[in-house]
């Protein structure tokens, strides 16, 4: 049996993987999925680390899976407790001393989401609409009921520095979603081989796969956690 640590990105909650755990669980593994401090404006990524690292107390074997913004408060959790596994999973991946504020212009992201926009006919400027850029492909009653747990976030955990001077030393793995709105796929191609040195696993889904494609989702955790 492993543990599971779910990590869900920016202004979100443990619910996010609430149709993933179950999967996971119904396979004989533990399940930990933190709420991160997304509201709290004196939390930084030390303090995401904090809460991640207390629920998980006591437990071993553990694989972290880290959505989105998780790409850079997973890799603290490992430099402090034992990892057997890392899955990125359409995730910001930082270089030492890159606060998350800082990541979108230097890996160009704004150009890239822009670029996608013009190609698929999208509006390039406006008001977001999270319906077209995370929800798009997610089944309509689960969108209705992910509104009820879109959380305020607060721009503290944008603003230091990324703490580690290299990427742990933990097998990693990346999972890019193929109808990203959000990350573009060949946008974080670019980013997985320039900052990992890794070629990209990808799957058919926009940026929330767990609400969109969960059991797909938890097959692909544990062909990785298996082959390890």
């Amino acid at each position: 049996m492993a543990t599971y640590v779910l990590i869900h990105g920016a202004g979100s909650d443990s619910w996010y993987w609430h149709l993933v755990a179950p999967e996971l669980r119904a396979r004989g593994h533990d399940v930990v999925a933190p709420d991160l401090p997304c509201e709290d404006d004196s939390a930084g990524l030390s303090e995401y680390a904090d809460v991640v690292v207390d629920d998980i107390g006591d437990r071993r074997d553990f694989v972290v899976v880290a959505q989105s913004l998780a790409g850079f408060t997973a890799p603290l959790v490992c430099d402090r407790v034992p990892v057997s596994l890392l899955i990125l999973l359409a995730a910001m991946v930082p270089s030492p001393a890159e606060s998350p504020g800082d990541w979108w212009a230097n890996t160009g992201w704004a150009e890239a989401k822009r670029e996608q926009d013009q190609r698929a006919g999208r509006p390039t400027d406006g008001e977001f609409d999270p319906m077209v850029t995370f929800l798009h492909d997610v089944p309509p009653d689960v969108a209705a009921e992910a509104t009820a747990h879109t959380r305020n976030q607060s721009g503290a955990v944008f603003d230091k520095p990324w703490p580690l001077g290299a990427w742990p030393d933990v097998p990693t793995k990346f999972l890019l979603c193929r109808d990203d709105r959000f990350f573009p796929a060949e946008f974080m191609r670019r980013i997985s081989r320039e900052r990992l040195g890794i070629t990209p696993d990808e799957m058919d889904s926009g940026h929330l796969p767990a609400l969109s494609h969960p059991k797909e989702l938890a097959d692909r955790l544990e062909a990785y956690r298996a082959g390890r």
